[in-house]
């Protein structure tokens, strides 16, 4: 079993910071691309911004600029900086990760890929 919790969210004046931070847990045998996304009332979810294993990133352009994604293999976290928030960056924000972990199918280990998703957590600007 896999858990993905993140933590974090608030609310901030516009134009202030917020860190956010998603840990994975459980049955890990790696993890791939790790991403935020974010889904505002009313609107689809988007990529915010991603980062794969080896720490190359994109963001979104909506946040260029202002959001910072990094990770920490040791930890199986990975953190989302966000600055100079604005009155359009409110939403639920989800953690979403591939992860592969480890399964016996037949007594044969196999390692399986799949992309989790952790509940989110609320970001709030007040302007």
């Amino acid at each position: 079993q896999v858990q993905l919790v993140e933590s974090g969210g608030g609310l901030v004046q516009a134009g202030g910071s917020l860190r956010l931070s998603c840990v994975a847990s459980g049955n890990i045998f790696s993890i791939n691309d790790m991403s935020w996304y974010r889904q505002a009332p009313g609107k689809q979810r988007e990529l915010v911004a991603a980062i794969t294993s080896g720490g190359s990133t994109n963001s979104a352009d909506s946040v260029k600029g202002r959001v910072t994604i990094t990770r920490d293999n040791a930890k199986n976290t990975v953190y989302l900086q966000m600055n100079s928030l604005k009155s359009e960056d409110p939403a639920i924000y989800y953690c979403n990760a591939n992860i592969i972990t480890t399964a016996r199918v037949w007594d044969v280990s196999k390692l399986i890929g799949t992309h989790y998703w952790g509940k989110g957590t609320l970001v709030t600007v007040s302007t």
